[in-house]
């Protein structure tokens, strides 16, 4: 089954949780949930879906350890080094959002180098949030469209500031058993279908992804009007009027 024009946003959760229950370092944790960013890429081009947004690391991850964060930086370049050739031979178009300015040298030359590299990938838009901030993002926009005398301030406009080529996201997963959004893609979920589950991103496998997606599609999406039968019983009643 295909899902064209599908925007998928994941909040990938647990990574600590699922080592630590182990035994295991936080490190493997995280480790492991390289092995699930794979798996996920891999299924998301069989469905077809169009744009898959990923939450590696938020603005606020800064106050982990300092080991921790330097290997989840360590992580990121090993993906990068290792699955950027795959992922353009898949036609797989890499693309991160999020600061950079606080990111080490050598972390922000492996992504403009993997964007560049997949650039031309028109299979599946893989966008990994690095360094997010959603408010953060929105706050910038309005103040940048508030020092321009060209530009009125309306929500078109800001959209356009905010969001680019990206587009709303349909559908937003979260692992891990929490139920909150995490300053993550604010403005573009606006209307997302939102589905939490206990599984740890590291065992979040293809099984559990077509779960989501077929959770999804048994959703009345609405976009603040009526759904089809409602629509109909509304439109029945009038006609009864004298």
């Amino acid at each position: 089954m295909t899902h064209d024009g599908l925007h998928v946003a994941i909040i990938m959760d647990g990574n600590g949780r699922w080592a630590t229950r182990r035994g295991l370092p936080r490190a493997a944790g995280h480790r492991a949930g390289v092995a699930s960013i794979r798996r996920i890429v891999d299924r998301a081009l069989d469905h077809g879906i169009a744009r898959l947004t990923l939450y590696a690391f938020s603005s606020d991850n800064w106050r982990r350890p300092t080991a921790e964060v330097q290997g989840i930086f360590w992580l990121l370049r090993a993906f990068l080094r290792l699955e950027t050739n795959r992922l353009r031979q898949r036609g797989v178009r890499l693309q991160a959002i999020g600061r950079r300015d606080r990111l080490a040298p050598v972390v922000g030359d492996a992504i403009e180098k993997a964007e560049l590299l997949t650039a031309a990938g028109d299979c599946l838009d893989l966008c990994v949030a690095i360094d997010y901030s959603s408010r953060e993002t929105i706050a910038r926009a309005a103040a940048r469209m508030a020092l321009s005398a060209d530009e009125t301030m309306c929500q078109p406009v800001l959209s356009q500031r905010l969001m680019g080529d990206n587009s709303d996201v349909d559908l937003l997963i979260r692992t891990g058993g929490e139920k909150r959004l995490s300053d993550f893609l604010l403005w573009e979920s606006a209307y997302a279908e939102l589905y939490f589950t206990d599984c740890m991103w590291p065992d979040f496998d293809e099984a559990e992804f077509d779960a989501a997606l077929e959770e999804f599609y048994s959703r009345d999406r609405r976009f603040g009007g009526l759904s089809v039968t409602a629509r109909c019983s509304s439109i029945d009643a009038f006609d009864r009027c004298p």
